[in-house]
């Protein structure tokens, strides 16, 4: 039973590690029909190469128990409570989508020496969001460059400003991440906001251009973003 539950971890592991490095489709066949051997090879030929046994362990930890790695950094915490201790709990929880957690430690690094730590201050921007606190969204990201070391946080930033009616700002902060070749999420959002303020004809060059990129992009590529190009024709051809 052991060996089984060990068999269906590497299985779990190798499959994401396969999706997340692109690796080529044949070895989601070795592993799925060759569950043991399959997984033993991949791991030899393609992660054990790359990275340390230990890395591969915590992975593995963590996709089949995932509050594990949490359990251990609120212990870390309690023996260490240090700004790096709080930072790296909260890392977990928003890997975990545990936003409201997030935020709760984030903040409590941000006490003492550490108030005006940018990196902190833009992971809040992105829990804020995800949790609809628009007002700290943008009380956030004013305190940060966001347009230079944070571009991320500007799609947060923009539709922030427009959920609180500050349609004109928003517009100006969505249209830095319509850039060609890239982006595509925020993209797609930003000609949905172009809609939203009847700019249509604007809204359409945006999505006929993401169709064009996508459409001549190898078959691999293509169809990580198919479901963004089925969007796009939607509102393309209503």
């Amino acid at each position: 039973m052991f060996l089984y539950y060990i068999t269906i971890g590497l299985q779990v592991f190798c499959i994401y590690h396969a999706y997340k490095n692109r690796s080529a489709y044949y070895w989601y066949f070795i592993i799925f029909f060759l569950p043991l051997i399959g997984c033993i090879i991949y791991l030899l030929t393609q992660v054990v190469n790359r990275q340390d046994v230990a890395t591969i362990t915590q992975e593995i930890t963590t996709i089949i128990n995932p509050t594990k790695k949490i359990k251990d950094l609120e212990k870390e915490l309690e023996f260490s409570n240090t700004f790096q201790s709080k930072i790296n709990l909260a890392n977990a929880y928003l890997e975990n989508k545990e936003y409201t957690n997030a935020i709760l430690y984030y903040e409590k690094a941000l006490e003492g020496n550490f108030k005006n730590d940018p990196h902190t201050l833009n992971k809040l921007v992105h829990c804020y969001f995800e949790t609809a606190n628009f007002d700290k969204v943008i009380e956030y990201a004013n305190k940060i460059d966001i347009n230079k070391e944070f571009k991320e946080s500007i799609y947060f930033y923009g539709l922030a400003l427009e959920k609180k009616g500050m349609l004109e700002e928003a517009e100006i902060q969505l249209k830095k991440v319509d850039r060609r070749y890239s982006n595509y999420p925020e993209r797609l959002e930003f000609s949905k906001f172009l809609i939203r303020r009847n700019k249509k004809e604007d809204a359409k060059e945006i999505l006929t251009e993401m169709s064009t990129e996508i459409t001549a992009m190898t078959s691999l590529n293509k169809k990580k973003y198919n479901f963004i190009l089925a969007e796009a024709e939607k509102l393309l051809n209503p």
